[in-house]
């Protein structure tokens, strides 16, 4: 379990101290719950979230214990390194949006026409409960030749998850190689 603290001030020169010891800044929240200002090594919370089972993956802050879902990072524009993560706090019934990883299967036909494969989306949004929400999205490309694409209305969902996205958009193609 990643283990993180809480941090008692948020200001500027609090935060770039806590960076320079090697924590990663964090806000967990949630519906009706009151937000928690954390900070947990980078190195530790980079490997829990590389080798996480599912979605949600348990965080101890000070005396919690909560499972949360990484809603969005920011990065450092020149170096990439990770700055700052937003944690919502997986609720059980509460329906809300979560990123969903796609994970790509097989290899297309079209490669031995001359194709190459795109990915336009590496997660998609969709809405629901946590308790119905897949841990990813697995699509099998072995059937696609050049010019042919998934689009978002081909993706399956469990019952009581819907698309966020536009039903138009392409989620992974073979495009013919120039």
């Amino acid at each position: 379990m990643l283990e993180g603290i809480v941090r008692e001030s948020t200001g500027k020169k609090a935060t770039k101290a806590l960076r320079r010891d090697g924590y990663l800044i964090a806000n967990i929240y949630g519906k009706e719950f009151d937000n928690i200002h954390a900070a947990f090594k980078k190195g530790e919370f980079i490997r829990s979230v590389r080798h996480k089972e599912s979605l949600a993956f348990p965080v101890k802050v000070g005396d919690k214990e909560l499972k949360v879902v990484v809603q969005e990072y920011q990065k450092d524009p020149v170096t990439y390194d990770l700055l700052h993560v937003d944690l919502m706090v997986a609720q059980p019934g509460v329906v809300t949006y979560y990123m969903v990883p796609i994970k790509i299967v097989g290899t297309p036909i079209g490669l031995k026409n001359k194709g190459v494969l795109v990915t336009s989306k590496r997660r998609i949004k969709v809405k629901g409960a946590i308790e119905n929400i897949p841990d990813s999205i697995t699509l099998d490309v072995s059937n696609l030749d050049v010019g042919d694409a998934i689009l978002i209305r081909d993706i399956e969902l469990p019952e009581g998850v819907e698309h966020m996205t536009p039903e138009h958009v392409a989620v992974v193609g073979v495009v013919k190689a120039k």
